[in-house]
């Protein structure tokens, strides 16, 4: 996957990097007269509507973000008392606060999401409350520059920001951190940080106080509302597990679909005996290589995972004639490839302690002279060598030590004399699929009728 595909590009500007834009074009240039008071409203509206979102969503890390930027102000405005000024106690509040808040954020960026219980919130509120015992007890009366070590000389004297240089460095740092971060997890709330605190970086150039810094702080916390939208839109059209859009997005998709097109349905086989075989978390790991692949499909095609271990491919102004080159590569693809299975060792531990606590168990039925025990033992052996030969030959082949590798069954259909509807196109795509089961697996399997009915028909496995 690229880097800074286009896709990328899209969820990191919009919609933190717009908002923010929007901002500087409504505070800086004065195209449109904004008065203080609406400044005001708007600043303390944001603040209460995404507390009480975040609070309704269980986003921890918004919730936190929202509070540090909101104490930061505060104490900025109130230490200042309305004066900008290169010294004093405004001065020295501005200090900490630039050097504490990209802090602030980074850690929150690592953390976890937690939801909004007591227990997971407290250490981050100690967090907080110790910090404004820190920046109150250096802003006391009578303290006109701040600690030494909150403004060490690493180069020369700058005039273009009001706080020093180590505030600028942590703030070039959490720049670099919720960048990478958001390229790795491609998540609307590291996007919305990252937006937030550029937000929160203006308002400090700003002196943190007055009508264009509180303007920048409110659109900070409007960007950090915006990521709590864009992640409840992420969750409900896009799958969590595989990161497939899911069955909501496939629903609206049809509602667009105009002739031509084909429709794919796709299943893992013997998913059920592969996951009763090594468990949940080796399931979850064959769902999300499948997904891999699909997402990569050929032809134009965009995949969506509709339920348990069943995809839908969508293909747009394409005929079955013009789809099966490409979904037949996808099977191929999906056969050839193989992943390593996590927890191996563990697994094994745990089987040769089973192993060991079911031969004690023999050993004392034998003694007992327990004899329908020891069938009733036997048989539950003999059940466990059939599924495990099944599996091995069915969709799962064992490549290596602790690798694995799976098949999938494609049904495809479009749109016929008989199948005009689109919930009819897809039941035929049912159909066609459970042919490519009912044949062997492993295969692809069109739904077109009678002898123009194309059969792509490859060595599957029972």
């Amino acid at each position: 996957m690229e880097i800074w595909s286009k896709s990328t590009l899209k969820s990191l500007l919009v919609p933190g990097g717009v908002l923010l834009l929007l901002a500087e074009v409504l505070l800086s240039t004065g195209w449109i007269p904004i008065p203080g008071y609406i400044v005001q409203y708007s600043y303390y509206a944001v603040f209460v509507t995404g507390i009480l979102l975040s609070w309704r969503f269980h986003s921890s890390r918004v919730l936190l973000a929202l509070l540090t930027l909101f104490l930061a102000h505060r104490a900025v405005e109130f230490f200042a008392a309305g004066r900008i000024s290169p010294s004093g106690s405004g001065h020295i509040a501005l200090e900490a606060v630039a050097i504490l808040l990209p802090l602030n954020f980074i850690a929150f960026s690592f953390s976890r999401e937690r939801g909004l219980s007591f227990p997971a919130i407290l250490p981050a509120m100690a967090m907080l409350f110790l910090e404004s015992v820190f920046v109150a007890v250096i802003c006391r009366p009578g303290e006109t520059t701040a600690p030494a070590f909150l403004h060490p000389a690493f180069w020369g004297r700058h005039l273009w920001s009001p706080v020093s240089q180590l505030p600028l460095l942590a703030f070039v740092a959490a720049f670099a951190v919720l960048l990478t971060r958001f390229l790795l997890y491609r998540k609307p709330v590291e996007s919305g940080l990252l937006w937030s605190l550029a937000a929160a970086f203006l308002s400090l150039e700003q002196w943190g106080t007055g009508r264009t810094a509180t303007g920048y702080m409110g659109a900070a916390g409007l960007i950090l509302v915006s990521s709590i939208v864009e992640n409840s839109y992420l969750l409900a059209y896009h799958d969590e597990l595989t990161g497939l859009r899911a069955r909501r997005a496939f629903n609206d998709a049809l509602l667009h679909l105009e002739k031509p097109y084909a429709i794919a349905a796709v299943d893992i086989d013997h998913f059920k005996t592969f996951n009763d075989t090594y468990g949940h978390e080796t399931g979850d790991q064959v769902l999300r290589m499948v997904a891999a692949r699909l997402a990569h499909v050929s032809g134009g095609g965009q995949a969506y995972r509709v339920g348990g271990e069943e995809f839908s491919i969508l293909f747009s102004g394409r005929s079955v004639a013009e789809v099966i080159p490409h979904v037949e590569l996808l099977r191929k693809t999906i056969e050839a490839a193989s992943f390593q299975v996590r927890g191996s060792e563990e697994r094994r531990r745990n089987e040769s302690a089973k192993q060991q606590k079911d031969q004690e168990r023999r050993t004392r039925a034998r003694r007992m002279n327990d004899r329908a025990e020891s069938e009733e033992g036997d048989r539950r052996r003999s059940a466990a060598r059939k599924s495990r030969k099944a599996l091995h030959a069915g969709t799962s082949r064992q490549l290596a030590k602790d690798e694995l590798s799976v098949t999938v069954s494609i049904g495809v259909a479009e749109p016929a004399r008989t199948n005009q509807e689109v919930e009819q196109v897809i039941q035929a795509a049912d159909k066609a699929l459970y042919r490519a089961k009912q044949a062997g697996r492993n295969r692809v399997e069109t739904a077109m009728p009678g002898r123009s009915r194309l059969r792509i028909v490859r060595r599957g496995t029972a």
